[in-house]
C-alpha cells in the first residue's frame, strides 16, 4: 500500500465505536493515509453510526435477520465492501465471528483488537478473565483475522498493568485508552506497506 494514494478502509461496528473515533482522529490529524469508505453495523442502534454521519461517512445497517446463515450474511458484506473499493477491513467492537467468507476475500486485510495480551484470553470477557487468572499484568493486541477466535497474525501490543484495587470496569478503562493508541498505529503500518506476514509472524520495517 505504497502507491500514495489513500488507503479505503470499511469499519465494522455493533456499538459505541469509540476505536471508530480514534481512528477518524488520527487520519483527520494526517497520521493515517486513508479514508474511511463506509462504517457498517450489524445494530441499528449503535452509536458508531451516528460517530460516522457527523463525520459525513457513509453509515450502512447491514442486520443479520434477513439470511438463513453466517455465510450468506458474509457474501452480501463482502459484496458491499467491494462495492466501496474497500481494500482493509478494520473491526472495531463488531459482535459478529466472521465465516471463511470474509477471511479469504480479504487475506491478511481484517484488523481486529482484543482487550487482552494474545494468546492469553481469547474470546469474550477477557478483562473478567485475566482479573479471575490473577495475572500482573494484560493489554490488548492488534491481529488479523484468520479462521479462529482471536487467533490470527499479531500486528502490534500494548501492555496494561493489573492494580490491586482493579474492578472489570477500571481494568476495561485502562486498556481501551491503549487501544486507541496502537490500533490506528497498526493500520498507518497496513497503508504504509511497512510490514509483511511470514506464517504465524508479521515482521514490521524500520
Amino acid at each position: 500500500m505504497t502507491d500514495g494514494n489513500p488507503v479505503r478502509l470499511a469499519v465494522l461496528v455493533s456499538g459505541n465505536g469509540t476505536n471508530l473515533q480514534a481512528v477518524i482522529d488520527r487520519i483527520a490529524s494526517g497520521g493515517i493515509n486513508a479514508t474511511i469508505a463506509c462504517v457498517i453495523s450489524n445494530r441499528r442502534d449503535a452509536f458508531a453510526l451516528k460517530r460516522a454521519e457527523k463525520h459525513n461517512i457513509p453509515a450502512i445497517i447491514h442486520e443479520s435477520s434477513a439470511y438463513a446463515n453466517r455465510r450468506e450474511y458474509d457474501a452480501v458484506l463482502v459484496d458491499m465492501l467491494r462495492d466501496h473499493g474497500v481494500a482493509l477491513v478494520v473491526l472495531a467492537g463488531f459482535m459478529r465471528i466472521l465465516t471463511d467468507v470474509m477471511v479469504t476475500a480479504f487475506p491478511h486485510a481484517i484488523m481486529n483488537i482484543h482487550p487482552a495480551l494474545l494468546p492469553a484470553f481469547p474470546g469474550l470477557h477477557a478483562q473478567k478473565q485475566a482479573l479471575d487468572y490473577g495475572v500482573r499484568f494484560t493489554g490488548c493486541t492488534v491481529h488479523f483475522v484468520d479462521g479462529g477466535t482471536d487467533t490470527g497474525p499479531i500486528l502490534l501490543q500494548a501492555v496494561v498493568p493489573v492494580l490491586e484495587d482493579d474492578t472489570e470496569e477500571k481494568l476495561a478503562a485502562r486498556i481501551q485508552h491503549e487501544e486507541h493508541r496502537i490500533y490506528p498505529e497498526a493500520i498507518h503500518l497496513f497503508c504504509a506497506g511497512k510490514f509483511s506476514v511470514d506464517g504465524r509472524r508479521v515482521r514490521l520495517s524500520p
